[in-house]
């Protein structure tokens, strides 16, 4: 079994001595006392230590595995420890309770981040692309996308990912050719990432891909590239979950490490076009995406 301290005192010595609590004391943090800090501490070194940290290694040999029909089985033990994490509210520790989260300042998010990343690096990436999925729509998300998606990004029954690379388009994104066709109140998506971490997996009821393409109009060059939101399953009007998008996993990479955490290759559109929405102006996608 794999073993994990979590670092409590060096963690609390940042806080309580580097910090001195003051990044606690801003205006809007008021309920982010000393005591109620230490108590999330203690709680997220129980999770991170007893529920995540046994499954690094069992994780790391078994790895993530991709059946035939494109589907993603996490290792055993993963998606179990994952829906624990979201029952105990922790993805939403740092994110305002105007979206509802827990309001807690990012300097004690990073904390429990720490612990979790620290005891199992796999299973934290997860949580970690959600986390980015978040900020993105709620700094530039239209308020039909918020109302619908950012709930269950907050509390993590649905996941997120971050679809940037193309096998041309590595450190130059610029190069990007995955298309997004307009169709009455949204985009048909088209093309291939390479990547994708946590891209495909049965940890989640829903996986929310936020994927760089290009319209058929725009211009050459990062200027005509624009973020859009792909979900793996459509979403009804009254927020339950409808028929699968048109997206798949094609493969998983394989890695030297963290063999827990499915890295994939999704393929947009081989049927149709994948369904997707906006988020954000045109042609300011990697503005979008750095929120």
């Amino acid at each position: 079994m794999n073993v994990y301290a979590a670092p409590i005192r060096d963690l609390r010595f940042v806080l309580e001595e580097l910090l001195a609590h003051r990044s606690l004391s801003l205006p809007g943090f008021e309920e982010a006392t000393p005591d109620l800090v230490e108590a999330v501490l203690e709680e997220a070194a129980k999770l991170a230590g007893d529920v995540w940290g046994p499954l690094n290694a069992s994780g790391d040999r078994q790895g993530a595995k991709r059946h035939t029909d494109g589907s993603v089985t996490t290792p055993e033990g993963f998606a179990a420890a994952y829906q624990a994490y979201v029952e105990g509210g922790w993805n939403g520790i740092g994110v305002s309770e105007a979206l509802g989260g827990q309001n807690l300042p990012e300097v004690v998010a990073s904390a429990v981040q720490e612990m979790l990343h620290g005891a199992n690096m796999a299973l934290g990436l997860c949580p970690m692309l959600t986390a980015g999925a978040i900020e993105a729509l709620a700094h530039h998300g239209s308020d039909d996308l918020k109302a619908t998606y950012l709930p269950k990004l907050v509390e993590g029954t649905w996941t997120g990912t971050m679809n940037l690379t193309e096998s041309q388009a590595g450190s130059d994104l610029s190069q990007v050719r995955t298309r997004a066709i307009p169709e009455n109140d949204h985009y048909r998506i088209s093309g291939q990432k390479i990547y994708i971490t946590w891209g495909e997996h049965d940890a989640a009821e829903n996986i929310i891909h936020l994927v760089l393409a290009r319209k058929p109009d725009a211009p050459e060059g990062n200027k005509g590239i624009s973020l859009f939101l792909v979900p793996k399953f459509l979403v009804n009007e009254d927020g339950s979950l409808g028929e699968h998008n048109d997206v798949t996993c094609a493969s998983i990479e394989h890695k030297l490490g963290i063999h827990g955490s499915p890295t994939c290759t999704l393929s947009f559109g081989e049927n149709g076009g994948a369904i997707g929405y906006l988020v954000g102006e045109e042609g300011v996608a990697l503005i979008t995406c750095s929120p």
